[in-house]
């Protein structure tokens, strides 16, 4: 029997790491900058912890969890990590020992839906929480913030897509006037549309469906709707995005999948790369009802979440090369003790070393050598036992020497910096 991963649940391999390892420390060091720290909450969280804050009738929580009970308790695998921030923030009190809190996450989340490019049942996430500040100018660097990592990545074509949900008196007012229009289009809906109208008419106009976009075509606009303070704020928030010559586009079509954005919304669409037409690389919003929801004060809050396969099909080709690797060939039982102290010498020096104790003759450990594309290849024999010498391969450009053991592990990382085209290396 030939077992395979789960359908949607894919493998990284070690030859296509390193670009996500690449896109994981530009996030890092995004919002390091930013003052953002890293919480890790758990992959397994409490059912109803989702369905409260997300909503029962949002589509991820009817479809899309990986639900099951153990030991009397219902659990999900965390389908999104807003959720799972908030309720450790509630949880351990943070509210009370810090006024402003900013944290991001890194890591899986679970939905089971339907498996296509970019968009996977196990798939990983970047996201940022901020905790304790309701004003528009945190909503403005966040985005701005967000623009400016997408740049940095190379993936300059990008629009952000702007809109309000308003509080809860808007949603009602707006859904009651979005129901108006769309009542008399009722029998034009697909299924999912016609039961919406009646749990959660917004949704509507999220649908991808092309029966619902036409109906939805000339809907009123939830901007029309919102009361003072909440135009206030959203007026605010497009003059800082101006100032900081952020470039936007107002859409009150925008809803997004989950129940518990209010106020600000946003989302970032790329083009190019590998996209295709499912163009969004992430977005979020404030969801300032959250944190008492699930037991906590009234603390407002804002965050976005990234998907980070869609950020690597958005990308460029990765230019970076490997760092250079030494390849070690020790001829026998003796070398091979002496070539395990030497990587471990160049290790500490900071240069990566392979050491092959495969055995075989020299001809065959050169080809390995080269199959590892190994910028430097050093040969251990019973004659450099008897030296005190190593000798020393050049595999770029194709020259060799003989160095005192004692003083190799310093000459190799000094040939390797005198390779490398920024003139940096170890030392």
């Amino acid at each position: 029997m030939n077992l395979r991963g789960v359908k949607g649940m894919n493998d990284v391999l070690p030859g296509e790491i390193g670009r996500w390892q690449r896109l994981e420390a530009a996030f890092r060091s995004t919002v390091e900058l930013h003052r953002y720290r890293e919480v890790r909450t758990p992959l397994v969280e409490p059912t109803e912890l989702f369905v409260r804050s997300i909503g029962e009738e949002a589509d991820i929580v009817r479809k899309e969890m990986y639900s099951f009970d153990q030991h009397g308790d219902n659990l999900t695998l965390r389908p999104e990590g807003t959720a799972g921030a908030a309720r450790a923030y509630v949880e351990h009190g943070v509210a009370a020992r810090e006024p402003l809190t900013r944290w991001y996450y890194l890591g899986p989340m679970f939905r089971a839906e339907r498996p296509q490019k970019g968009r996977y049942r196990q798939f990983w996430q970047a996201g940022c929480e901020v905790y304790g500040d309701p004003g528009p100018a945190t909503d403005a660097e966040m985005i701005d913030m967000l623009v400016s990592f997408f740049r940095e990545l190379g993936i300059a074509s990008v629009t952000v897509h702007l809109n309000s949900l308003g509080g809860p008196d808007t949603r009602v007012r707006y859904g009651a006037a979005l129901v108006a229009h769309l009542e008399p289009q009722k029998d034009a809906l697909s299924d999912d549309s016609k039961r919406r109208l009646t749990t959660n008419p917004l949704r509507v106009l999220d649908s991808k469906d092309p029966r619902d976009v036409a109906a939805c075509e000339g809907a009123p606009s939830i901007l029309a709707v919102l009361d003072e303070a909440d135009r206030a704020h959203f007026d605010a928030l497009c003059r800082y995005l101006d100032r900081l010559g952020t470039p936007y586009l107002v859409d009150p079509r925008l809803v997004r999948g989950l129940d518990y954005y209010t106020r600000t919304l946003f989302e970032i669409r790329g083009s190019g790369g590998d996209l295709g037409a499912q163009n969004a690389l992430g977005g979020g919003g404030r969801y300032d009802r959250m944190v008492r929801e699930l037991g906590g004060p009234d603390v407002p809050s804002i965050g976005f979440a990234l998907g980070l396969e869609r950020l690597l099909l958005a990308m460029p080709p990765d230019a970076a090369p490997e760092p250079p690797c030494v390849a070690i060939a020790p001829m026998g039982d003796v070398a091979t003790g002496e070539a395990l102290l030497l990587a471990r010498e160049l290790r500490r020096l900071g240069v990566a070393a392979d050491v092959d104790a495969r055995g075989g003759s020299l001809k065959s450990m050169l080809r390995r050598a080269n199959a590892i594309a190994a910028r430097v290849a050093v040969v251990i024999g019973a004659g450099e036992l008897t030296r005190g010498t190593v000798q020393i391969k050049d595999l770029a450009q194709h020259a060799q020497l003989d160095a005192p053991r004692a003083e190799a592990a310093d000459t190799i990382a000094r040939l390797l910096a005198a390779a490398e085209p920024t003139g940096s290396a170890p030392t």
